[in-house]
């Protein structure tokens, strides 16, 4: 049975909704990522370069496997137009089994 600390969810952001879907895609099609839930509309407020700054982002939730993590950064480190892009991993405790198991048939993982 496919263990459900394996999973884990990569938050990232980015300045619009075409870049948000770009990463999306490229994750899902090179196998790192088994979705990509990508929600605009959102409102950051952040201290960058000594000043408060409010933008307008979207927020992609990424899907994958925990032995990815790391690789899905990297990715999105690559193709994201900001310096320092907002990506972190939150780990999962559980969830459905039969789509934990598609995330890691989606991905490269054993079913």
């Amino acid at each position: 049975m496919t263990s459900q600390a394996e999973f884990v969810l990569v938050y990232t952001t980015a300045p619009e909704l075409g870049v948000a879907e770009a990463i999306g895609v490229q994750l899902v099609e090179e196998g790192l990522a088994a979705c990509v839930n990508v929600l605009p509309g959102m409102r950051s407020i952040y201290s960058w370069q000594g000043e408060v700054q409010r933008d307008d982002e979207v927020v992609a939730l990424i899907k994958t496997r925990s032995a990815l993590s790391d690789r899905v950064i990297d990715r999105i480190e690559e193709l994201h137009p900001y310096d320092v892009p907002a990506a972190f991993v939150i780990s999962t405790s559980g969830g459905s089994i039969e789509f934990l198991k598609w995330v890691g048939e989606q991905t490269g993982g054993a079913a």
